[in-house]
């Protein structure tokens, strides 16, 4: 399923999570104000069920599916997140969840997964690996496939953080995600301006891993990128579908080093108090790099999750 939702999709999609689903809170830190020459509005997805966003487009996903299909429960690739939060959303339907992980995911997101009853199938790193993995595992057990970021489902899911935060925080300028596969992006993109259609909507993505912005300035999808940034949850290409919805809805992508990333990781710690992951952290890192494109403005910044392995921060020698 890979057509793009819209916003009565979303809105069917935030009815259908509402029994499972959190609705997170928007933090202000004057502190972080000041630095950015701003009013930031941080939605903290990291307090979401499982640590992170994912949850919302995974629980849509699964309980979309018929009774039929859910009986043979679901399977999907993914570096840790998106799988554990198919593994919890799969959990409330009582089916069962397919995980297929790549080498080198982080051990406390691989942990999460098996805690919330995911089976992990592991393979290499290339996203091909990870496709071919994930169809022998959907052969093998007849499970409907949830993929990350390229379906509807997962889209509509992941939309209906915009429904809140635009309800939390009604004066919003600008609105700001990570982009990774997109899903999240395209998902808040299409909400947002089904109900605020001048809003202005940005992306943050790793300059490691800049195939969006690199495939919007081209307006063609470049596949060629090889991911090099600590940013593990923003590695996959950006979907097919979702560049489409990026295009459409004029998302300016802000590329973001991973040095700055960590700096903007640790004042989140510091001064709004919340452990984010490296990922979540690319959003405000682009506020404070593109300082004019944000100056004096209301910007709503999605931290995505907060599954962090403590055992190797990103600061530490």
């Amino acid at each position: 399923m890979s057509a793009l939702p819209d916003l009565a999709a979303v809105r069917d999609a935030a009815a259908r999570i509402a029994p499972h689903a959190t609705v997170t809170p928007v933090l202000r830190s004057a502190a972080l104000d000041a630095l950015a020459g701003a009013e930031l509005h941080f939605k903290c997805e990291n307090l979401q069920r499982g640590g992170a966003f994912k949850f919302r487009g995974a629980c849509n996903a699964v309980w979309s599916l018929s009774d039929e299909e859910a009986a043979r429960g679901v399977v999907t690739h993914s570096s840790g997140n998106h799988g554990n939060a198919l593994a919890l959303a799969a959990a409330t339907r009582g089916i069962a969840a397919h995980v297929v992980v790549p080498e080198g995911a982080v051990q406390a997101k691989l942990d999460a997964i098996v805690r919330a009853g995911g089976t992990l199938h592991r393979c290499a790193s290339t996203q091909a690996a990870r496709e071919a993995k994930c169809a022998e595992v959907q052969a093998q057990t007849g499970a409907a496939l949830v993929h990350p970021y390229a379906d509807a489902r997962v889209m509509a899911g992941q939309g209906t953080i915009a429904l809140e935060l635009l309800r939390q925080a009604p004066e919003l300028d600008a609105l700001i995600t990570p982009v990774g596969g997109g899903g999240l992006a395209s998902g808040v993109a299409i909400a947002a301006h089904g109900l605020r259609p001048a809003l202005a909507l940005f992306g943050a993505e790793p300059a490691g891993a800049d195939d969006a912005a690199r495939s919007l300035a081209a307006d063609r999808r470049i596949t060629s990128v090889l991911p090099d940034t600590v940013c593990d949850g923003l590695r996959a290409l950006v979907g097919e579908p979702n560049l489409e919805a990026l295009r459409a809805h004029r998302v300016e992508v802000v590329t973001v080093s991973d040095a700055e990333t960590i700096a903007a990781m640790r004042l989140l710690w510091s001064e709004l108090k919340q452990v984010v992951e490296v990922s979540s952290a690319t959003v405000f890192a682009a506020v404070l790099k593109a300082r004019e494109r944000f100056a004096g403005r209301r910007v709503g910044l999605v931290l995505t999750g907060g599954n962090v392995d403590l055992a190797a921060l990103p600061w530490s020698a």
